[in-house]
């Protein structure tokens, strides 16, 4: 998981692969049939392992505490010290040559994946009171993700964690300007 986040689907050899893993390439190809299908394993691996915080954020009460959580455990995911900085989605694989665009459209689907899930959670908030019949779960979603994942490429780049913070708390306020969410508020309805 790791070479492939360092060093990119493309950048990644099989040798370092398998030198990683400890074992040689035949048991590479053995195990996972190819270095598409170790670099997708990786991805799940990377999602159960490092993306944890999502589901945490997900199960949230509100719309607000949902994209709070978010965007603040988001900035810690990414600045990790005994991770390499960024994410995998993003580092992994978002430039890709033609041979590899199957990767690039992978990886995008998985993020889109996730913005689609934040969407649903979103309209569910819409639907409970917890946001204004006017908002919009799709833009929010959409407007949150490309936060997140800015965060990331600001984060390989060396932005440092401080500045990751204060870029999500002026990202949170404009969520909540955007969507008509009240912090410290479960139920829109109730307060206006």
């Amino acid at each position: 998981m790791e070479v492939f986040w360092r060093q990119g689907y493309e950048g990644a050899s099989v040798s370092d692969l398998s030198e990683a893993m400890g074992i040689n390439k035949p048991s590479l190809y053995a195990a996972f049939g190819s270095k598409e299908e170790l670099f997708r394993k990786a991805v799940a691996l990377y999602a159960e392992k490092d993306m944890g915080y999502a589901r945490d954020a997900f199960a949230q009460p509100t719309a607000y505490e949902v994209v709070a959580t978010l965007l603040r455990e988001n900035v810690v995911a990414v600045t990790r010290t005994d991770r390499p900085a960024g994410c995998l989605s993003i580092q992994g694989g978002t430039s890709c040559s033609t041979e590899n665009a199957p990767i690039a459209g992978f990886l995008a689907a998985s993020r889109l994946g996730g913005e689609g899930a934040l969407a649903d959670r979103l309209a569910r908030a819409v639907a409970e009171g917890d946001l204004p019949a006017h908002a919009d779960p799709v833009a929010l979603a959409r407007f949150v993700m490309i936060v997140t994942e800015g965060q990331a490429v600001h984060a390989a780049a060396g932005v440092s964690r401080d500045d990751l913070r204060q870029a999500a708390e002026i990202a949170l306020a404009g969520f909540v300007a955007a969507s008509g969410a009240r912090p410290g508020t479960s139920d829109f309805a109730t307060v206006h």
